[in-house]
């Protein structure tokens, strides 16, 4: 055999072996579906479906429980005698097609047999499922009516024994218990006449209503409770306190206290109607409206009650604080007016002054109205009394006030003593200033200090001038003063600086000869001397033999300056 003959022969082995081996698996593959359907069949059968439509046909079903088994009937039926045969004829020619290795045509049967068994089993098991729910129906509305029953016996003893709680809704609550009696009546017609699913749906109506029955029961309870009695009470108390007050001299303007009890009371009337038509909901808003006016009641009388002893325990009191501020008053006016012919007042004080006495004036004016409405029974007490608090937090600060302008005015003549011993110590600082340059015998005065001189000492003639007349200003001369101080202190510095000056020329201009031939030396002499005995600028003739000395011998107008001080602190 040839290379190509045994190549052939080893791919048509191949080809062959490939093809036994896939027969193989799709010969499996198709059993277990055969297997799988003939379950499925099998699982139909163990659902006894037939014994289940004997047990029903017993219970003598009618209306909608026996329509709805009359159609699933119907529907196992097809499923019993047509549908499983046909499948059951199809597995079974494609179990032996599928055994001779027919896979094609096995696999065809299959297909048809999935085709019926898919949709077969689905309605088989939904067919249970409400045969069961229709054989279990009876017995569960049977105890769910008992339970309910029961629930619904209890619930109208509660009514009955209680009624009285309940009021005008007691009617509408009747009403109810009728209409589920009457659901309950026809519950068990329902169920003897087999109509399961009808009787169902009607007890699901009766829980539903002993639900919400139970639910409003309390809510009717507390709603009738604070109608019928806790505002009526609140209201009677409200008119009966009102009245009582009235005769006590209490005077309400806030509103008018009887027509608002009035109007509550139309109100709680209204809200009985929703109460007696049960209406839950919008009862429950109004009685909270009702509880916020009541309370606004309350809050108005509550204020007036609490106001009084204010009133009656401060009127003496406050009585005493106006008379006081008055005096006080009228004497700080008086004050100003004496002191404003001295002194000019520069910050409005006798205006200011009075005006708080005219403030006080008022006070006791309206005090004197609010203790006149008072004892005529017509003072509203938490008006007095706010209007009081508030006066008394202003005579507090009216006081205050006064008696910072009372010090503040009577600085005034101590300011007036200072000043003038301020002048008189100037005169003499600006004089022993004067004296002492004198004492030094200079050439002259610098034109600069002149001037600074001149003007301290008219600055301090002008104040003087001031304080010598009828009425005086003494902020405006306590800031003069002030600059003038700063002048002297000033005048007395150039003094210092003119003597310091003056003398170390002198000091230096001595040390300087011993240079006396050096050319420069010569010239910076000349210089000083001129700018010292005949310009009297002495700063600028120790610059300039201090300048020509430190060239031809560094570091020693420093020692000679050094050395004045030294000598000058010591002495």
């Amino acid at each position: 055999m040839s290379p190509a003959q045994s190549i052939v022969v080893i791919i048509a082995s191949l080809i062959i072996i490939i093809i036994v081996v896939l027969m193989i698996v799709v010969n499996r593959r198709q059993l277990r579906e055969i297997l799988e359907l003939d379950d499925q069949i099998s699982e139909i059968e163990k659902m006894h479906l037939e014994t289940d439509i004997i047990d029903l046909d017993k219970m003598d079903l009618a209306g909608e429980s026996l329509t709805t088994l009359t159609t699933w009937r119907k529907n196992y039926t097809q499923a019993a005698t047509e549908k499983i045969p046909a499948a059951q004829t199809f597995l079974e020619q494609a179990a032996d097609q599928n055994a001779h290795y027919h896979l094609f045509k096995a696999h065809k049967n299959i297909k048809q047999a999935q085709e019926i068994m898919t949709q077969t089993y689905d309605d088989a098991k939904n067919t249970k499922e409400v045969f069961t729910e229709l054989l279990e129906s009876n017995r569960e509305n049977q105890k769910q009516y008992d339970d309910l029953f029961n629930q619904y016996k209890d619930l109208r003893k509660n009514v009955l024994a209680d009624s009285f709680e309940y009021g005008s809704a007691l009617d509408q609550i009747e009403n109810e218990l009728t209409a589920m009696e009457n659901d309950f009546s026809e519950a068990k017609s329902l169920t003897a006449q087999g109509d399961q699913v009808e009787a169902k749906r009607i007890l699901s109506k009766i829980k539903a209503a002993l639900a919400n029955v139970g639910c409003l029961l309390p809510q009717v309870r507390e709603a009738r409770h604070q109608l019928d009695q806790v505002f009526q009470d609140q209201l009677d108390e409200l008119s009966d306190t009102y009245k009582k007050m009235m005769s006590s001299k209490f005077y309400i303007t806030e509103l008018d206290v009887l027509a608002e009890i009035k109007k509550v009371r139309g109100q709680v009337t209204d809200a009985g109607k929703l109460l007696t038509e049960l209406k839950i909901s919008a009862l429950n808003k109004e009685i909270a409206k009702i509880k916020q006016e009541i309370s606004a009641l309350y809050d108005v009388l509550i204020k007036e009650y609490k106001a009084r002893p204010f009133v009656e325990e401060n009127q003496e009191k406050i009585q005493r604080l106006l008379a006081h501020e008055q005096v006080e008053s009228k004497n700080l006016v008086a004050k100003l007016r004496h002191i404003d012919e001295s002194y000019e007042l520069t910050h409005n004080e006798l205006a200011t002054s009075r005006q708080l006495e005219q403030e006080v004036n008022d006070m006791e004016r309206q005090y004197t109205v609010d203790t006149q409405n008072v004892a005529d029974g017509k003072g509203v007490y938490s008006a007095i009394k706010s209007s009081w608090l508030s006066m008394l937090d202003r005579l507090r600060e009216i006081s205050a006030q006064q008696k910072k302008m009372a010090q503040d005015v009577d600085g005034l003549y101590d300011s007036e003593n200072v000043a003038n011993d301020s002048i008189n110590r100037f005169k003499q600082e600006v004089s022993l200033v004067y004296r002492r340059l004198e004492r030094k015998k200079l050439p002259g005065n610098p034109d600069a200090f002149v001037q600074m001189y001149t003007l301290v000492v008219n600055e301090i003639g002008h104040v003087a001038k001031e304080l010598s007349q009828v009425r005086l200003n003494m902020e405006k001369i306590s800031q003069e003063l002030i600059q003038i101080s700063d002048d002297v202190e000033r005048l007395k510095r150039e003094s210092d600086d003119i003597i310091n000056s003056a003398d170390l020329v002198q000091l230096t201009l001595q040390y300087s000869n011993k240079y006396s031939n050096n050319g420069s030396i010569k010239a910076a002499q000349k210089k000083a001397m001129q700018l010292y005995e005949e310009e009297f600028n002495y700063k600028d003739a120790l610059d300039t033999i201090a300048t020509a000395i430190e060239k031809v011998e560094p570091g020693s107008y420093q020692r000679l300056e050094n050395l004045y001080y030294s000598d000058k602190k010591n002495n």
